[in-house]
């Protein structure tokens, strides 16, 4: 999981408190009922994507009176998660497994659950993919009522859409700090150090929670006060991602063939990220391409998605080759394909299982998502020793890829800043290492799944993050 930059408008928005907040107002800005409600109705009127946004913002800029609300149930205490849950993206998939993990231990605790979309854009087809008992949680947890004075805001996003947001989102917190008991910011970054102006926001927040120790020590350094920083590591659903319950998806059938002329059986390379720079896509195809012919029964799919950029993929890995030279093999290329649909995230474990190895080479990770998704499901991981991810790669449960050196990161938000350069040559060694030696890559398997289960599981994650809310309300 790694938003290094939200999905989101790019105007300038009034910091004034709004006046749209439903958690503690009459009036309510219905971002998920008038979502389900697009829906349902947008989907009768036509499949156009542009007919489909277009309806869907302006029902968002409608106010609207909720049917009579349920009395202010007990306990008194409340939790509003702020975050993008319904973009898709990386916040979005961990604020969902928080929200997961504290709802199925919730009665044991002392306050109530309460959400809010916030950050990144909304996306349909990520709310049509989720399954029913999710966003039958979503309609319920969005209709929690709270009181102010006894709230403890998250807001679980950039610190650019923090209060007073920096472009056009809800804003977190609601109105201005002090209304709340407390005010959390969740957040990561994938490089050496946080921005100067993002220091500063971080430091107006009571708590600034982070997933790994990489992050506390970048964070004090950049000028966090550190006793604002408190590590909370990411939980995944080893219940979900559990490989046991699953069939194999047919991969081939929803790919694209770019290179190579197609492998029918054989061992599959899976990587799944955005295509943007910082994920080390370039050093995985010259990895990949130079290690292996169309000699070896090797295939390699690249689940990705736009960021900041078009679709077409498979031109973009076609010039990419020829812009590098590479030499091609009398036996032909190794087989390379492209998923770039939508995969919904009740079949996302069926794509994972369809493969043998999961690799991703990238510069910087805030957490690494799909690396432990793929690990919770017995699946052998390479990915780079650097970041996030130092805080569950081992030598017993993954192959953890070295770093060759460290770069300038040359544009973006983090233009200046330092990330890792993976070694190509340790990525060819280690993919044809788990290639070779495929007895010994499930046992590293097994093992990933064993650490995630004994440490991110969300029993033991929900314990975590609700003491520390009890330990805030305490006081």
């Amino acid at each position: 999981m790694n938003p290094a930059e939200p999905k989101h408008h790019h105007f300038p928005l009034n910091p004034t408190p709004q006046p749209f907040l439903s958690k503690f107002k009459k009036f309510t800005f219905q971002t998920l009922p008038l979502f389900i409600l697009f829906t349902s109705i947008a989907l009768a009127f036509t499949k156009s994507n542009y007919f489909k946004l277009h309806y869907f913002k302006f029902s968002l800029k409608s106010q609207t009176l909720f049917s009579p609300s349920k009395p202010l149930s007990t306990p008194s205490h409340c939790v509003l998660w702020m975050a993008p849950f319904l973009s898709g993206g990386g916040y979005s998939s961990e604020s969902w497994s928080y929200i997961l993990s504290l709802h199925r231990n919730i009665k044991m605790r002392s306050f109530k659950l309460a959400i809010e979309h916030h950050g990144d854009l909304e996306s349909l087809d990520f709310w049509e993919g989720l399954p029913q008992d999710m966003k039958s949680l979503a309609i319920e947890l969005y209709h929690t009522k709270c009181n102010m004075n006894e709230t403890i805001v998250i807001c679980h996003s950039e610190p650019g859409a923090w209060y007073p947001p920096l472009f056009q989102t809800v804003p977190c917190p609601p109105s201005v700090y002090r209304d709340f008991k407390s005010v959390i910011g969740r957040t990561m970054f994938e490089t050496d150090r946080v921005n100067d102006k993002h220091a500063e926001r971080c430091n107006k927040m009571d708590y600034v929670w982070v997933p790994t120790e990489f992050h506390k020590t970048t964070f004090v350094e950049s000028g966090v006060l550190p006793s604002k920083v408190v590590k909370i590591v990411q939980p995944i659903d080893v219940k979900f991602f559990d490989p046991v319950k699953y069939k194999a998806l047919d991969i081939r059938s929803t790919a694209e063939l770019i290179l190579g002329s197609g492998v029918s059986k054989g061992f599959v390379f899976l990587s799944i990220f955005k295509w943007e720079y910082r994920k080390g896509w370039d050093v995985l195809l010259k990895s990949y391409l130079k290690e292996f012919s169309g000699d070896d029964s090797v295939a390699l799919y690249l689940l990705t998605n736009p960021y900041h950029t078009d679709g077409d993929f498979g031109n973009k890995i076609l010039d990419f080759v020829e812009n590098f030279d590479f030499e091609e093999p009398d036996s032909d290329w190794a087989s390379v394909y492209v998923i770039d649909t939508h995969i919904a995230q009740s079949d996302l474990p069926r794509v994972y299982r369809a493969a043998d190895a999961f690799v991703l080479p990238s510069r910087g990770e805030g957490w690494g998502r799909p690396l432990v998704e793929a690990m919770s499901m017995s699946l052998p991981v390479i990915a780079t020793n650097w970041s996030g991810p130092t805080e569950f790669l081992t030598e017993y449960n993954s192959y953890p890829l070295p770093v060759g050196r460290m770069s300038e990161v040359m544009e973006g938000p983090f233009k200046g800043h330092l990330w890792a350069e993976p070694s190509e040559d340790k990525l060819r060694f280690l993919m044809r290492h788990v290639v070779d030696n495929p007895t010994e890559a499930k046992v590293i398997g097994r093992k990933a799944r064993e650490d995630m289960i004994r440490q991110y599981s969300p029993e033991i994650v929900a314990e975590i993050v609700a003491d520390h809310i009890q330990n805030i309300f305490g006081r």
